[in-house]
């Protein structure tokens, strides 16, 4: 295939977030291009007002692309849309595909697509944010129709005064892994329930890719940019009847297997 034929996919991104390109890049492969434009900057300003500012902005973020040709595009911050209802994110993202001229969502969405197609219908979060964005996240799952099992917080690590540290950009795959088997030895996860990694800026594919090699059971795993990939190829039309290539990441494949499964859509219900 011609390099520049690929498909191009948009990624919008918090300018400070060092994980979203990496991981769409290792997951999609060399199934597809992968270009960013970042939100501005916002010195000095509380991180609620900073993430409003991201659903102000989007508009003219998405029109730092230019004439390039897009074939789709994804707004990486969960964050920010999480301060959107459902509805109103959806109307966002439908604003921005009809001024662009070419698809447009958000991880959000991405992930309800996914829980949809899944037939998910019950989440465990996991989270690095601060508790309030996370009861805010907690709050978006439940209006959009999914029940919240329950609630995995990954601080970064502790304050100088032994709080903890929230900032996802921080957080290890390590980190991850020890939360996720601290919460399972004092409440074992709820068969059904999927686990979502919440948050385009806590790399995740390390745990990711430990959890499906461990689970037998097949539970579905999805976080914010794994979600948004496979939507984006989707998006694209370059699915064929057999599934993806071998070129994308196996967390992608494993995903799209479980979405082409009648038997686990039933059994995710």
């Amino acid at each position: 295939m011609d390099l520049f034929s690929l498909p191009r996919l948009g990624v919008v991104v918090p300018p400070e977030n060092p994980t979203a390109e990496p991981e769409f890049n290792r997951l999609i492969g060399a199934a597809m291009h992968v270009y960013t434009s970042r939100f501005p900057i916002t010195p000095g300003v509380e991180l609620r007002e900073m993430l409003e500012t991201y659903n102000r902005v989007l508009p003219d973020t998405l029109d730092g692309f230019g004439g390039m040709r897009l074939d789709a595009a994804v707004v990486a911050c969960s964050a920010s849309h999480y301060l959107l209802d459902p509805e109103g994110d959806l109307a966002l993202c439908e604003e921005m595909s009809n001024r662009s001229g070419f698809p447009v969502t958000s991880s959000t969405q991405a992930i309800l697509a996914a829980c949809e197609a899944l037939g998910v219908s019950r989440l465990t979060l996991v989270s690095p944010y601060q508790p309030w964005l996370t009861d805010t996240s907690r709050a978006f799952w439940e209006r959009a129709g999914l029940t919240v099992d329950g609630v995995v917080l990954v601080p970064a690590g502790r304050t100088a005064d032994g709080a903890d540290h929230f900032d996802p950009y921080e957080v290890t795959t390590g980190r991850i892994r020890e939360r996720i088997r601290a919460h399972q030895r004092e409440s074992r996860l709820p068969d059904g329930s999927a686990l979502l990694f919440t948050g385009t800026g806590m790399g995740t594919l390390g745990a990711l890719g430990e959890l499906a090699r461990e689970d037998t059971g097949g539970r579905p795993l999805l976080s914010s940019n794994l979600a948004s990939a496979w939507w984006a190829w989707r998006a694209t039309g370059r699915r064929t009847g057999a599934g993806f290539s071998g070129e994308v990441h196996p967390l992608l494949r494993r995903l799209d297997g479980a979405v082409r499964r009648p038997d686990r859509r039933r059994n995710a219900a």
